[in-house]
């Protein structure tokens, strides 16, 4: 059969009718694509995807089997995670949930399995065996919220989003270590790049188990690191960049009370674990607003409200 001698005029081959598409992916985020994406750790925090505990703590009764350091009561783990949310929601943050019905016990420390970029987000492929599979139900829930993925990491790679961090739009700090590896940390760097963002790399100690437990940052110039854990290139960096760099000031509260491991709101506002008398002084001392719940349940599981938190959208900056 010949074929049609003006088939090249019409639409579906670029002839009259045809229109390309013009905007870049990161034009298309929230018109085409929900509203998302981070480049910054300070802004303003509009949207977390969190993952409320269920009966799959009652596997926390053996704590080493599951990575956690003690038994949890699940009521009171999920009386504290409500909590949680509702500090959320009171301090202006749109509260999503990923839902599951055979979910694995760390499957609420939702920082690990992906971390947000301008353009999507990159779902990570936690490091232990005993998380494999997590990345699965946030993965879903991302694409159910209409966020893109520009990356899942695959191979023998391992990344968790909670060793990623952004010093500023055109920077990433990554920490490679038990959780991110080199073969994740190289992929991740890769999707970054192509988005014209410079990846800076630091090892982290042994006995460590994510960047976000040892560099939080607050504003866009302040920056909180633990002493004797973050690496002095991260340090460095961070002078660079204008930022100063201060320490936990009490690491029994850090190690104990996660003190640490908090989420920033907005510029010097931070919701943090109660009970840290020390360190909440110290911040309001800096002019950071604390605005504290209870997490001394949910601590036994190895992480509190940093990891529990999955950070979908700060503004722009």
């Amino acid at each position: 059969m010949a074929e049609h001698p003006n088939l090249h005029r019409q639409a579906p081959y670029g002839g009259e009718g045809w229109r390309p598409r013009r905007r870049s992916a990161r034009e298309e985020i929230g018109d085409l694509w929900a509203a998302c994406g981070i480049s910054t750790e300070w802004s303003r925090l509009r949207a977390v995807l969190l993952y409320r505990p269920g009966d799959e703590l009652a596997l926390s009764a053996d704590p080493i089997s599951v990575s956690m350091l003690e038994p949890l009561d699940i009521g009171r783990a999920q009386a504290q995670h409500d909590a949680m949310a509702d500090a959320y929601r009171a301090a202006g943050v749109t509260v999503y949930y990923a839902e599951e019905t055979q979910a694995r016990p760390n499957q609420m420390f939702m920082a690990d399995l992906f971390v947000m970029t301008p353009e999507g987000a990159i779902v990570g492929r936690p490091a232990s065996e005993v998380r494999a599979g997590e990345e699965r139900v946030a993965a879903r829930r991302l694409a159910e919220l209409g966020v893109p993925i520009v990356r899942t990491v695959g191979g023998q790679g391992t990344f968790e989003g909670a060793d990623a961090m952004w010093l500023d739009p055109q920077t990433v700090l990554l920490g490679r270590g038990l959780r991110t590896n080199d073969e994740g940390a190289a992929q991740v760097t890769g999707v970054l790049r192509d988005m014209g963002v410079s990846v800076i790399q630091v090892d982290m100690p042994v006995g460590t188990m994510h960047l976000m437990g040892m560099l939080r940052i607050v504003d866009r110039d302040l920056a909180v690191a633990w002493p004797l854990r973050l690496a002095h290139r991260a340090v460095e960096t961070l002078r660079e960049r204008g930022y100063q760099v201060v320490y936990a000031p009490d690491e029994r509260e850090a190690r104990d009370g996660a003190a640490f491991n908090f989420v920033t709101l907005g510029p010097r506002r931070v919701l943090m674990a109660a009970g840290n008398s020390v360190t909440q002084t110290a911040f309001e001392r800096l002019g950071i607003e604390c605005l504290t719940v209870p997490v001394h349940e949910l601590r036994k599981a190895a992480g509190a409200i940093g990891c529990l938190t999955g950070i979908l959208w700060r503004d722009p900056v």
